[in-house]
C-alpha cells in the first residue's frame, strides 16, 4: 500500500474562504510540523470543513491497495467487491499535476487541478519530489 502513496501529511486548517462560489471553499492549512503549507479548493457541500480542524491528506498514484496501476477507469474500482484506498477516506478526487516551481532554499511548490478545483502545496523538496508525475488521486479524512 505504501508504494502508491506519494505524499501524506496532516494539515491544520487555518483559513476558509467561501465567498466567491456557491459550493466551493478555498481552505488553507499548515502541516503539524510547520514544514508544509497548502491551499485547496474543496466542495464544501460534499465535505464540510471548518477552521481549526485537522485533515489528513494523501496523494497517491493509484487506488489499488497493492500499488498496481489501474487497469480500468477509476470509477470502476471497488464496484466488484474489492477494497481500495478510497474506502479509507471521506473525500477523493482524481487530477493532474500541472506545474512545479522552485521555492526558497530547499522548498518547492506543486500545483494540481482536480477538475478545476486547485491544490497548491509548498514544502521541502524531499517531501514533494515524488509528485513529479502526471496524474494523482487526492484523498482526505478528518
Amino acid at each position: 500500500m505504501a508504494d502508491s502513496q506519494l505524499f501524506e501529511e496532516t494539515f491544520n486548517i487555518t483559513s476558509l474562504n467561501n465567498q466567491k462560489y456557491d459550493r466551493v471553499s478555498r481552505i488553507s492549512g499548515t502541516s503539524t510540523d510547520n514544514t508544509t503549507s497548502m491551499t485547496l479548493d474543496i466542495n464544501h457541500e460534499l465535505y464540510p470543513i471548518t477552521v481549526g480542524e485537522n485533515v489528513q491528506m494523501v496523494l497517491a498514484s493509484t487506488l489499488n491497495l497493492d500499488g498496481t496501476k489501474n487497469d480500468k477507469g477509476w470509477r470502476e474500482l471497488g464496484r466488484h467487491g474489492e477494497s481500495t484506498l478510497a474506502d479509507m477516506y471521506d473525500y477523493v478526487c482524481h487530477g493532474k499535476v500541472y506545474r512545479f516551481e522552485e521555492g526558497d532554499g530547499d522548498a518547492i511548490k506543486v500545483y494540481c487541478s482536480f477538475g478545476g478545483l486547485l491544490l497548491y502545496i509548498e514544502g521541502p523538496y524531499k517531501k514533494l519530489t515524488p509528485l513529479r508525475i502526471d496524474y494523482v488521486y487526492m484523498l482526505l479524512k478528518k
